[in-house]
């Protein structure tokens, strides 16, 4: 392996067999692993055998510890940056280290795998050959609902990360910004209790308000099953929204008022 290279590393977002064998050949020979979770990583690392040194790399040190790394790489150490699930620097952190890899003169080498971002998106159903990712909306509820109004013309589908908890609370802000347009959720994606859920954001809000944060029931199947592994930790849901649809009009000009259709999807975790 080349010395001083710094390699996002994707690994998976539930079901632990999606990780790639580049990936674990890479995690095998680094000098070092910076995970956003070490407790986290091990499990994954301990799935397949892998026994390399682990730093933290979270978002409350990201800013201190990314000089240290790069040190490191500068000195021609090789290291992997992994992030709890998914693809690093996506909602995620990993901007800081890469930043300061690429002004060190640091090869940073992509090792592609799982995302929750691409998985919600080739599910959605919905128009996505152009997309806008938001990741987490701001929780304040002032700060979030200006930032939906933003995007209430936006042609593009829109995906969201949102906490599992904030669910209920994005879905009434994002009608009341958006529109009653057509959603998806997903939850689990990849996991034993992967669900999906598809209708307009007023359904889907009633539905998760009956639930509550105890989970969303429904008979989507699993796409984890048999012997295979899943990763721990929080879970993710995902919502997707189209412009509501209007109703026929009664005169044939007025076909010609309305715009393009426009998507919108969110994801929480």
């Amino acid at each position: 392996m080349p010395d001083g290279v710094l390699y996002v590393v994707a690994t998976p977002i539930g079901n632990l067999e999606d990780v790639t064998l580049r990936a674990l050949r890479v995690l095998r020979e680094v000098d070092l692993i910076a995970a956003e979770d070490t407790r986290r990583t091990r499990i994954l690392l301990t799935r397949h055998g892998i026994e390399r040194p682990l730093t933290s790399y979270y978002d409350a040190v990201e800013r201190r510890r990314a000089p240290l790394i790069v040190e490191r790489l500068k000195a021609g150490a090789s290291v992997a940056l992994v992030s709890d699930a998914g693809t690093p620097g996506l909602a995620d952190p990993g901007y800081h280290l890469v930043r300061g890899a690429l002004a060190a003169g640091v090869p940073v080498v992509p090792i592609p795998g799982p995302s929750a971002l691409t998985a919600l998106v080739s599910i959605a159903g919905l128009p996505a050959d152009r997309f806008l990712f938001e990741g987490f909306l701001p929780t304040r509820t002032g700060a979030r609902a200006a930032r939906l109004a933003a995007l209430a013309g936006e042609p593009r589908a829109l995906v969201f990360f949102e906490a599992a908890r904030r669910l209920a609370a994005f879905l009434a802000a994002a009608e009341a910004a958006l529109g009653d347009r057509e959603a998806v959720i997903a939850r689990e994606l990849t996991k034993r209790h992967e669900e999906v859920l598809r209708g307009t954001l007023a359904h889907l809000g009633e539905r998760i308000a009956r639930v509550g944060r105890g989970g969303i029931s429904t008979g989507v199947p699993s796409c984890s099953r048999g012997s295979s592994g899943e990763a721990s930790g929080g879970e993710m849901t995902s919502a997707s929204t189209m412009r509501p649809r209007r109703r026929l009009p009664t005169r044939p000009s007025a076909l010609r008022s309305g715009g393009p259709t426009r998507a919108a999807a969110a994801s929480t975790w």
